[in-house]
């Protein structure tokens, strides 16, 4: 018989085990692998869906910088360069667009290290094999003269969106020699002596393993495609909304790291939604058409509901500022939907790889009586509204795209910016409704992504970063800060793990 002292504790899977397999879970990962820690990914989706949100994004991601000379050296060349302007966009402003849009409501600390580590932390992925490039088609307008001026503070992104993101991801992942297993449904954690020590995971066949290791860095994304959990959290009718992203964010993790003790941080009560497809056929988590599903060239526009009435401002601000809140109130009209109305003068500044998109939900027509009839709306009422938005225009305030150009509609609601009378057919109609990107709410933690318990204390070898992190976001965030954030917060808890 064996001597109790020689019996072996369960050897580790690993050092570090990243649970989620987008931008931050990967980010995480690589840090921990060039520290020399023995690093395993485990992912819920199949091999052929790999990528968790990221992969359905743009890949835009908010950073400060110092104008288009400091960020040549990790971006694209481009010959457009020598034709661009890329206004400068500081920390402290970056600071002021999160306090502003969240009304207040971010957690200061966790935004100071976003908002001076977001630069940094992309000149490091692109050390180790990401590309960035600037987003012209997405941040920039075409001037008269041939140049281009960016907006909204959002300029730098990955080549080839959020799918060429995470396959570079997953490139740099194999050169750092980091194991990732897809199929892989991570539902608890494993505590001993009040210390996180491993995962417990659903295999394919059914079976569960438990897989030891020192360190678990949660980067598994909130609970969006959850119904339930939506309609619990957010309210009533949010469980209508259409989920953007990856169908498999259902706040699992999020409860098990609840059920340990972890505190909750942020606002569990708002979310990430946007103006997206109504009507396209496989109109949610599509891998193909991923983010063209958007529709956000409406600060060029109006919006009206199935009544024919308008109903926000939509030249409020940037669409940065405005478009990941703007989901919300079309939710809450009838049917949860809208309808974005162009003429032929605004329809060739749309944004191609979004309004060109096959099988796009659109009507057009030669007058506006005939728009509102093929689209559903009282033909009368949809004609007052644009009448009584064309008459209260001051047009003698030039129209530009590319700043606010206080070119206001006087009319209720009022459109603060970029105001055009519609007038000149055909007429265009897209539907939308509202698509869920995340949510806001998540784990406490400090600022290196250590979870925090309801006592504010750190749960040994827990960590949580992307999505899963709460405190930065309420109710709006400025475009480009959730990569950002993945990469910064991801970075951090790689860095500790």
């Amino acid at each position: 018989m064996s001597n109790r002292n020689d019996i072996k504790p369960p050897s580790n899977a690993a050092d570090v085990i990243v649970v989620g397999g987008g931008n931050a879970a990967f980010t995480a990962a690589h840090a921990a692998a060039i520290r020399g820690r023995r690093v395993l990914v485990l992912e819920k989706a199949p091999q052929e869906l790999f990528g968790g949100n990221s992969y359905y994004t743009a890949g835009a991601t908010r950073i400060a910088h110092n104008g288009l000379p400091d960020l040549k050296d990790f971006i694209e060349p481009d010959e457009r360069h020598s034709l661009t302007e890329v206004p400068p966009y500081s920390p402290a402003e970056y600071a002021r667009d999160m306090e502003k849009v969240t009304e207040g409501r971010n957690d200061s600390e966790l935004t100071e290290v976003l908002v001076n580590e977001a630069g940094p932390g992309l000149r490091w992925l692109h050390s180790l094999g990401l590309k960035y490039r600037l987003m012209y088609e997405r941040q920039a307008y075409k001037r008269d003269d041939g140049t281009f001026l960016f907006w909204g503070g959002l300029h730098v992104g990955n080549v080839d969106g959020g799918e060429g993101l995470m396959h570079d991801h997953v490139k740099v992942a194999q050169k750092l020699g980091t194991e990732v297993r897809y199929d892989q449904d991570v539902f608890d954690l494993l505590v001993e002596q009040d210390a996180v020590v491993g995962v417990k995971v659903r295999q394919p066949d059914g079976t569960v393993v438990e897989l030891r290791s020192e360190s678990v860095i949660l980067a598994s994304g909130g609970f969006e495609a959850n119904r339930d959990m939506r309609r619990s959290y957010l309210g009533e009718g949010w469980e209508n909304a259409k989920v953007r992203g990856t169908p498999f964010n259902t706040g699992q993790m999020l409860t098990a790291a609840l059920e340990i003790g972890a505190a909750r941080g942020g606002d569990w009560s708002s979310c990430h939604s946007t103006q997206w497809d109504a009507f396209t056929p496989n109109n949610e988590s599509n891998r193909e058409l991923t983010n063209r599903l958007t529709r956000q060239s409406y600060p060029l526009g109006i919006i009206v509901n199935v009544s024919g009435d308008r109903f926000l401002d939509e030249g409020e601000d940037f669409r940065n500022y405005t478009y990941a809140k703007y989901g919300k109130p079309i939710l809450q009209q009838s049917g949860s939907v809208a309808y974005q109305i162009f003429d032929g003068t605004l329809r060739p500044m749309l944004r191609a790889e979004e309004y060109d998109m096959p099988g796009v939900s659109v009507q057009t027509a030669d007058t506006i009586e005939e728009l509102a009839e093929r689209i559903g709306v009282p033909p009368e009422k949809l004609a007052k509204t644009v009448n009584d938005y064309n008459n209260s225009i001051d047009t003698s305030i030039p129209f530009d795209p590319n700043i606010k150009d206080n070119r206001k509609a006087n009319t209720t609601p009022v459109k603060s910016n970029w105001a055009t009378p519609l007038e000149t057919g055909p007429y265009y109609a897209y539907a939308v409704t509202c698509g869920i990107t995340f949510t806001f709410g998540g784990l406490k933690s400090d600022t290196h992504g250590r979870v925090l318990n309801t006592s504010s204390e750190h749960i040994h070898g827990l960590y949580a970063c992307g999505e899963m992190l709460g405190g930065l976001f309420s109710g709006n965030y400025p475009g480009g800060s959730g990569l950002a954030a993945g990469v910064v917060f991801g970075r951090r808890a790689g860095s500790l793990a």
